[in-house]
């Protein structure tokens, strides 16, 4: 499977899971590039359920200084980071 297949099924998962958990994504027809922490998509206590989301799912390891503002910024960034954690 090609990087651009693997980002794209990763992004998938992480769109799935915030369109099913949070009603806000759901009414603006989120998209891979939208804002979730700046449009108040989802909030502080919305991370920690996405953090145990991509904990699980991709069965990954995030430590506290992953948990920043730009890893959570849109799908897009969040599939990448998760792309970066997992073994090459």
């Amino acid at each position: 499977m090609s990087t651009v297949e693997t980002n794209a099924a990763t992004r998938d998962t992480i769109r799935s899971f915030i369109l099913d958990q949070f009603p806000l994504a759901r009414q603006k027809n989120l998209t891979d590039d939208d804002s979730l922490l700046h449009d108040g998509l989802i909030d502080s206590m919305g991370t920690l359920d996405v953090v145990m989301f991509l904990e699980e799912t991709f069965d990954i390891v995030l430590e506290d200084e992953d948990l920043v503002m730009d890893n959570f910024a849109t799908v897009s960034t969040l599939a990448e980071f998760v792309e970066s954690k997992l073994p090459s």
